[in-house]
């Protein structure tokens, strides 16, 4: 009997140290439609991350141009394993990823003439639409 009071007063404050690692607990990615430079989104699917504006050359808001101009993102997918994949995306084409087509959808805040947009001021929506 005394045995198991022994096991017990041992096992027991090691099992409630234990426990208090294993319930921290990771907030839940956001979708994919409010997402900034370097965070991490589950769209539809796929984990991914925009990782560097590589080109903007949108028209102006306040500007009359011949050419709409477009954006370009690289991004990094995330992979179930952890692996990292690149790939770009523009917007409003939509790119094979996985079993499916990923699309930037809209990117803001709206070009301006008379202000520059910070990297950390972009935001982007994406959509995932999934294979079979």
């Amino acid at each position: 009997m005394q045995n198991i009071v022994r096991l017990a007063a041992i096992a027991l404050p090691a099992a409630v140290a234990l426990s208090a690692c294993v319930t921290t607990a990771s907030a839940p990615l956001p979708d994919g439609s409010d997402v900034a430079l370097g965070q991490k989104a589950y769209v539809d699917g796929p984990i991914v991350q925009p990782v560097e504006v590589i080109e903007d050359s949108r028209c102006p808001m306040n500007a009359r141009c011949v050419w709409a101009g477009r954006v370009r993102v690289k991004m990094v997918w995330i992979r179930g394993n952890g692996e990292k994949q690149p790939f770009e995306v523009t917007l409003g084409e939509p790119t094979h990823l996985a079993d499916g087509q990923f699309t930037l959808e809209s990117v803001r805040p709206e070009k301006r003439t008379d202000a520059m947009i910070k990297p950390g001021d972009y935001r982007f929506s994406f959509r995932f639409a999934g294979g079979l």
